[in-house]
């Protein structure tokens, strides 16, 4: 009856689907809606896509739970003495051919269905019910695969369990794009890895590289992998230095810039002397986009794209001299202080080592802003004193709170995003980071020319948002955690500052900071944990 069953099954979803299709052409029994059956057949054609979401994901789980039983079938019904090698290998090969694989794809595949059917029951499940699609169960098997096996259960607890406390306005991790799930996933893993971070950083870095790679049309890619304030310092400068080549004679995208920018520093001296010198082969670059450099931006030593410094002398620093690319870097205390070495992060990728957050600190420009976090629960306290203006510490503020730009998927996190006000101020909206988001100029328009509407903000949730046809979508939060604060530290630490307290001192105000903190411009809570960890001076 097995063979029989399953081709009856099978003969059975073919018949749903053309059922469905029928529905999609308008073709069904009876029209979704009587009353306006063209806005019926778009609302069904949603439902239609979402339950196919799930049907798919239903399948992908099938899929898994298939190719591992095969797998084990396999093994048992191998030669005696063939090696393991050889047999996961006709494994591969055979699963390979059966879904059109090549053998790396079906490796991975057979990887990622070992990790689900082993390690991770909860992924499975949810794959199993559609509420994540296969993409997140991947993602999930690749953020665990580092992890040991109570890693990987606390992995899949954090996000996958219904226990875990979460924000009722926050989207799940199946109710987001796999790739930003991605940055969540990794995100806890490099915060929870039982291997520090300092150690994994220090090899990784060690694996540094260019890849080249040939595309279609006469174009390649050319990539780096790179310590991470070293890739967003120099994203952060070819961002800066396309903005400021915009201009109405200007007919190059923004796209097109960052390309030009990017192809004329490493093929040239990078200055600019009148001369023609390096554009024999790159007629689309203009030869007063300067990108004479700060040498220790390259360095990672400054998130700050400055060029006001390291042009050769007689050279034209163009319009790039002034250009600062703001970058915030959320540190808890006492790593900033060196007490622990526990991750900061980085706006825009996510953790990174203590170590490089305190060079940032130390050797940051000043367009680097550091992030004080609140001991007790992790969430941001306030943000350096330097750009204490009120426009800009409200834009840093949202920054902080969203991450990014607030539409569903949507990765954009660049500088441009823009302060929107949710209710309008004509309308009697405040302008008050509860009634503010920051969508990036593609969504910013997509508001204001079609029916998507934002729903309300808080001062520590991003808006989410409601679709023309009525329905709801809501936001990406960001995963603040609390600091993790030594044994030793914990118990000499006054009640007031130590983690679950309650209790919270008012500020004493500037005039009782001792003058060399004052001069070095810390915080109030940065001056009270300084005083308790090394003195008051």
């Amino acid at each position: 009856m097995g063979r029989e069953a399953v081709a009856r099954a099978f003969a059975e979803i073919r018949a749903a689907l053309a059922v469905l299709d029928a529905e999609v052409d308008g073709r069904g029994s009876e029209p979704f809606s009587a009353a306006d059956p063209l806005a019926g057949l778009a609302d069904g054609s949603l439902d239609i896509l979402a339950g196919a979401a799930a049907v798919e994901a239903g399948v992908a789980g099938l899929k898994a739970r298939a190719a591992m039983k095969y797998a084990d079938t396999a093994h048992a019904l191998a030669p005696p003495g063939m090696p393991v090698p050889a047999q996961e290998m006709a494994v591969a090969a055979e699963i390979g051919c059966v879904l059109a694989l090549g053998p790396r794809a079906a490796s991975t595949f057979l990887s990622a269905s070992h990790a689900l059917t082993t390690t991770l029951p909860l992924t499975l499940a949810a794959l199993h019910a559609g509420t994540i699609s296969w993409q997140h169960a991947r993602v999930m098997a690749d953020e665990a695969a580092t992890l040991d096996p109570a890693g990987a259960a606390a992995l899949e607890a954090h996000f996958l369990d219904p226990h875990t406390p979460r924000p009722a306005a926050a989207a799940k991790i199946g109710e987001m794009p796999a790739h930003r799930f991605k940055h969540k996933a990794r995100t806890w893993r490099e915060r929870h890895h039982t291997e520090s971070i300092e150690q994994r950083h220090t090899k990784a870095a060690a694996d540094r590289r260019i890849e080249y790679r040939p595309d279609q049309d006469g174009m390649a890619w050319l990539s780096a992998c790179l310590p991470a304030d070293q890739a967003m310092a120099g994203w952060n400068r070819l961002n800066a230095l396309a903005r400021a080549a915009q201009g109405p004679t200007e007919p190059r995208t923004l796209t097109q810039l960052r390309a030009d920018t990017f192809a004329q520093a490493i093929l040239t001296s990078g200055t600019n002397s009148g001369s023609n010198h390096g554009r024999a082969d790159s007629p689309g670059i203009p030869a007063d986009t300067s990108v004479a450099a700060d040498t220790s931006v390259a360095a990672g030593t400054s998130a700050a794209a400055d060029t006001s410094s390291g042009a050769d002398a007689g050279t034209d620093p163009a319009p790039s001299s002034s250009i600062r690319a703001q970058v915030l870097v959320t540190v808890p205390v006492v790593s900033l202080m060196g007490v622990t070495d526990e991750p900061a992060m980085l706006d825009g990728f996510g953790p990174i080592p203590a170590s490089m957050a305190r060079d940032l600190v130390a050797d940051g420009a000043d367009s680097f802003y550091r992030v004080l976090v609140d001991p007790r629960d992790g969430a941001p306290l306030e943000i350096g004193r330097s750009s204490y203006r009120v426009t800009k510490a409200m834009r840093n503020w949202l920054r902080l709170r969203d991450g990014k730009c607030p539409f569903p998927g949507c990765s954009n996190s660049s500088l441009d995003n823009e302060a929107d006000h949710l209710l309008a101020w004509h309308h009697g909206g405040t302008t008050g980071i509860s009634n503010l988001g920051q969508p990036c100029p593609k969504h910013h328009r997509l508001r204001h020319t079609s029916g998507w509407k934002p729903t309300p903000a808080t001062k520590n949730q991003p808006p989410g948002w409601i679709s023309p046809t009525g329905r709801q979508y809501k936001s990406e939060h960001q995963d603040w955690e609390p600091p993790h604060w030594p044994e030793s530290a914990l118990s000499a630490m006054p009640a007031h500052l130590k983690p679950g307290e309650q209790r919270r001192e008012r500020h004493r105000g500037q005039a009782h900071r001792p003058a060399d903190l004052l001069h070095r411009g810390l915080s109030q809570a940065e001056v009270e944990l300084e005083e308790f960890f090394y003195g008051s001076g």
